[in-house]
């Protein structure tokens, strides 16, 4: 038998609409009337099926809580109603989803699949878009993206359909990544990530552009992270016309924090086709800088240059990849795009932390390999890498500046998971005696390992700083004593290794000041140590003996004497005996001693 049932008011309001009739059949849950409360709408729905047998209310109504609304025959309990939290129930959801779909389509334009001239265009160079640079570098679940509908501040001279179709981003890509998920700790992995996309107006930054650069920079220094940056791009952007109180630019703040990053987070630039102008000193003020061998790299571009009345250049004329390589601005050189993401995450692995143990390698070669490292003529030149490779984690050696200050090899590595610097004389260049270039890179890497609290290896082998008159035209004086200005401020762990020769002011400043700075100094047998080198202390210090000898065989036979005796004196063994280091080791015990020296684990073949 069919009951008489009355809805009363939840809540006090006004009847915004009444959507049924008297004598209709409604079903479970169909919407009867919206009620509108503190500019909220509710919707009352029915929960099970009946009759409408009575409207007690009319639109615009105001209502109490607890007031009869309307009344419904049912058959067996009285009706229930459900409150929802939106006008119209199956309207709201066309509502949401239509906003929904306008913002996915707005995503959808930024993406490559929407852009595909672009694209096409960027793969006929041979290069990747932006957005595949970023997938090279993280899973794009692990992205959040910052500032993805922005658009040139161009609207006073196109229209924003244009704009947001033709300037996606404002041209570059920013937002916050974990890179190397799952090689080190969870908590070491966010990296902020910045990518310019050259498609989009050829890379220029402009208004919106500088907006975003500045937002995720701010983000970096707040939250330590470390940053990548892809740098490619002509510079300044003239074209943005919206901000009209703007004239100079100059107020832009992206440069100085950049700058301000410094020693704060790691910065690791790359740099891919032309990257010229402020985008060149972004690159430039980074502390590890990658580019491939498509690269051009110039403080100003073309357009700069012929404004400047220094003539019409090539873009490929302004600073190629090879030149920039060996001049020490660029510090690893690889080939492509995707060689430089895999570069880029494994320089930052140096900066998150010791590895995961089941990521930790063994070396590539066995450590009794060293005992043979060395030739025994002391004259003759060996490879010097071999030796760094043997002791570091297979694969994990990274050479910065190769092509740069060559008598000295600087470079990031792992010992037992750990990340290291090296340094390492090189005497297959000058002898391993340090000229200004090597010193410029010995001082700058030291800066590096300490701003970053990277324990540094070094190994030496140098007869001292280059000498010559064409060497101090250059300002030796000045420039190679900036290395013990580095080396006095190291407070991170120093290990040092003698393999060869230890001589002179040189040797001095590779091991931060004095034999005494390392936290461990030790050599290996071959070691030999001395205010200078051998020959040459010789010849000055026995100048006139030698003189007088007018024989030459004679002469040749009291040289090789005297030279001799100062070996036998110098011998790594006479000088740990009056402490001036601390051991002489067997060569194939120098990684155990290393690891030792540093505290770090011992892997299990050393337990």
């Amino acid at each position: 038998m069919s009951q008489g049932h009355t809805l009363h008011a939840p809540l006090m309001g006004t009847i915004s609409a009444v959507l049924v009739n008297v004598g209709e059949q409604v079903q479970a849950n169909q919407a009867l009337l919206i009620i509108e409360a503190m500019k909220m709408q509710h919707t009352l729905c029915a929960e099970h099926a009946g009759q409408v047998s009575a409207v007690n209310v009319v639109p615009q109504q105001k209502c109490q809580q607890g007031d009869a609304l309307l009344s419904i025959k049912q058959g067996n309990s009285e009706t229930q109603t459900t409150i929802l939290p939106t006008a119209n129930y199956e309207e709201s959801l066309s509502a949401l989803d239509l906003l929904r779909r306008q913002v996915d389509t707005r995503k959808n334009a930024t993406l490559d699949a929407a852009r595909q001239r672009a694209i096409e265009q960027r793969h006929a160079k041979g290069y990747l878009s932006a957005r595949e640079n970023l997938a090279a570098l993280c899973n794009e679940q692990h992205f959040i993206e910052y500032g993805q509908f922005a658009v040139a501040a161009q609207r006073q001279t196109r229209s924003y359909e244009e704009l947001k179709s033709a300037t996606p981003a404002d041209g570059i890509i920013t937002g916050i990544a974990r890179v190397n998920s799952g090689l080190v700790e969870h908590s070491q992995t966010s990296c902020a990530l910045v990518i310019n996309d050259y498609s989009v107006l050829a890379g220029t930054q402009g208004y919106y552009h500088h907006m975003k650069l500045d937002r995720i920079l701010a983000v970096s220094l707040d939250k330590h992270l470390p940053v990548i940056m892809y740098t490619e791009g002509g510079g300044g952007r003239p074209g943005d016309t919206d901000i009209t109180t703007v004239n100079s630019g100059l107020q832009c703040q992206s440069f100085a924090t950049w700058a301000l990053l410094g020693g704060k987070v790691p910065r690791i630039a790359v740099a891919n086709g032309y990257c010229f102008a402020g985008n060149a000193a972004l690159f430039g003020a980074a502390d590890i800088t990658i580019a491939t061998k498509q690269s051009w790299i110039g403080m100003a571009g073309p357009a700069m240059i012929e404004g400047g009345g220094l003539g019409k250049v090539a873009a490929t004329d302004i600073g190629p990849s090879h030149i920039q390589a060996k001049n020490g601005v660029i510090d690893i050189l690889v080939e492509d795009e995707i060689a430089a993401a895999r570069m880029a995450k494994q320089c930052l692995l140096y900066f998150q932390g010791p590895l995961q143990p089941q990521h930790i390698k063994a070396p590539q070669h066995s450590q009794e390999s060293l005992r043979h490292a060395l030739p025994e003529d002391r004259r003759f030149v060996y490879e010097v890498k071999t030796i760094i490779e043997t002791l570091a984690d297979k694969d994990s050696f990274t050479e910065i500046k190769a092509q740069f200050g060559g008598a000295v090899i600087t470079g990031l590595m792992h010992l037992n998971g750990h990340p290291v610097g090296v340094i390492a004389s090189n005497c297959k260049v000058l002898g391993g005696a340090i000229d200004i270039d090597a010193g410029e890179k010995v001082s700058q890497f030291m800066r590096l390992c300490q701003q970053f609290t990277l324990p540094l290896l070094v190994l030496c082998d140098t007869p001292g700083f280059m000498v010559g008159p064409e060497h101090e035209s250059r300002g030796a004086v000045r420039r190679l004593s900036q290395v013990f200005s580095a080396a006095a401020t190291l407070t991170v762990p120093l290990v040092a290794v003698v393999l060869r020769k230890c001589y002179g002011l040189g040797a001095q400043a590779l091991l931060g000041g004095s034999t005494s700075k390392p936290s461990y100094t030790f050599a290996w047998p071959s070691g030999e140590f001395g205010a200078m080198g051998l020959e040459g202390a010789v010849k000055l210090g026995y100048k006139k003996q030698l003189a007088a000898e007018a024989d030459p065989v004679a002469r040749q036979a009291l040289f090789d004497r005297l030279l001799a005796e100062h070996y036998k004196k110098g011998q790594a063994q006479e000088v740990a005996s009056v402490l001036e280091i601390d051991a002489v080791i067997d060569p194939a015990d120098t990684r155990r001693h290393v690891l030792l020296a540093f505290n770090f684990p011992l892997p299990a073949s050393f337990l």
